[in-house]
């Protein structure tokens, strides 16, 4: 099995600003397995023919890997300071990110609401929380950006927001696939860059991404804390003050066949430390966005029988786990060359 990176021919143009409409261009991240086969020689006693084997795939889980336990709200001693400095942003952007469009909580007793559905539960009450959601898209948005661009992260909150699911193609300076693929698409090496192939729209500038997903896939109004122009930014690098540089550089690493899978949010320092190292290592994920009021907190407790973020699936190796620091070593373990 080998990985392959099919990029489609471009249509030759001239970079635009704002949105457009553009022929979609096409990047597709796909596993190939090849075989060959000896022609088949008719003989009058039997028939043969021989079959190579397919050759193991390059991603395996590192040896004697075991998924650890999830334990909420817990914090490995040695990954303190790293949280510590990823929750700052919670103080700078005044938890923007951290829950969904129209969110509202209200405590109910017990009673109400089934142990088998998501909820918190405080001094012997529920939380049900509830949220207001515009139009799905059927295919997820694709976003080419890199975790230590206040731009970029403009752009994360507001997907956090609208509860979208998102195709990151990770963006690290000195990164030899996706940065060139952006300029390949737009003409210009410029970030974020997002890509929507429900309508074709590919556009830069994250005043004019937001804008156009609160349009697309909201309400139409841009959350107050996104909405404040130069205060927006500043406060955005602010947020970024704990983690200086993470995120931002290219650490080499094996391209896999398929885009990791991980349920996420921008408002959590946990899912923020993972987030960083996929950029590093330019692993391409598809976000399960998850933040508060999203729908999709019950789709994981169906799923893994258990909430909590981030949660990693990793169709290259068949991984599924919690724990941002495990899920740290396990990404560099399995995929930093």
């Amino acid at each position: 099995m080998a990985g392959v990176l099919n990029f489609s021919q471009p249509s030759l143009f001239r970079p635009l600003s704002g949105s457009r409409q553009i022929p979609r261009t096409s990047f597709s991240i796909r596993a190939t397995s090849e075989s060959s086969k000896t022609p088949q020689t008719p003989s009058s006693s039997s028939t043969t023919s021989t079959q190579e084997k397919p050759e193991p795939t390059p991603f395996a889980a590192p040896p004697n890997f075991k998924p650890p336990e999830p334990k909420r709200f817990a914090v490995r001693p040695d990954k303190a300071l790293d949280i510590l400095g990823a929750a700052l942003a919670l103080f700078f952007r005044f938890g923007t990110g951290v829950f969904v469009s129209g969110y509202s909580a209200s405590f109910v007793s017990k009673d109400e609401i089934p142990p088998d559905q998501y909820t918190l539960e405080i001094a012997g009450f529920k939380v049900k929380e509830t949220s207001k959601l515009g139009p799905r898209p059927g295919k997820p948005i694709e976003i080419y950006e890199y975790e230590s661009c206040p731009f970029c992260r403009k752009v994360r909150e507001i997907v956090a927001v609208l509860d979208l699911d998102v195709l990151y193609y990770p963006c690290p300076r000195n990164g030899p696939n996706f940065r060139p693929k952006v300029l390949q698409m737009g003409g210009k090496k410029q970030f974020p860059y997002m890509v929507d192939p429900n309508t074709g729209v590919s556009m830069y500038e994250s005043d004019n991404i937001i804008k156009y997903l609160v349009g697309k896939y909201g309400d139409g109004s841009v959350p107050f804390m996104l909405s404040l122009g130069l205060l927006t930014t500043l406060t955005e690098g602010f947020a970024m003050i704990g983690r200086l540089g993470k995120g931002q550089s290219y650490t080499p690493a094996k391209l896999p066949p398929k885009p990791l899978e991980v349920w996420a949010y921008e408002g959590s320092p946990f899912c923020k430390v993972v987030r960083e190292v996929l950029v590093e290592l330019e692993l391409p994920h598809l976000q399960r966005s998850c933040a508060r009021g999203s729908p999709k907190r019950q789709i994981l407790i169906e799923k893994a029988k258990h909430f909590q973020v981030p949660y990693l699936e990793d169709p290259n190796t068949g991984v599924q786990m919690f724990e941002s620091a495990d899920i740290v070593e396990y990404l560099r373990a399995t995929y930093a060359q």
